[in-house]
């Protein structure tokens, strides 16, 4: 892992509350989508989920593999919003 991807991961860390149930104490969770046996997704592709929802996602049987992956999706984008709206990322032209 280069410093970038440390920094990126700090960064989500940093959120400290759940994208998806606004539960505090996260884990940087990788989207489970598009990838491998064994690897990760890219850096940015991932948010901070509360431990009970990253489960869920990732082993979850509540959800079906769809639901999981919508959820997901979700999370990444309230995450981005969230980054914006504090200022760690912007839009360039």
């Amino acid at each position: 892992m280069n410093a970038t991807e440390r920094q990126w991961f700090s960064t989500i860390a940093a959120l400290e509350t759940c994208a998806l149930c606004g539960a505090f104490g996260v884990q940087v969770a990788h989207q489970n989508e598009g990838r491998g046996m064994g690897q990760k997704s890219k850096p940015w592709q991932t948010a901070p989920l509360c431990p009970s929802c990253h489960h869920e996602i990732d082993n979850g049987k509540n959800l079906s593999q769809d639901e999981r992956r919508a959820q997901m999706r979700l999370a990444r984008l309230r995450t981005i919003d969230r980054l914006i709206e504090a200022g760690k990322l912007r839009l360039v032209k």
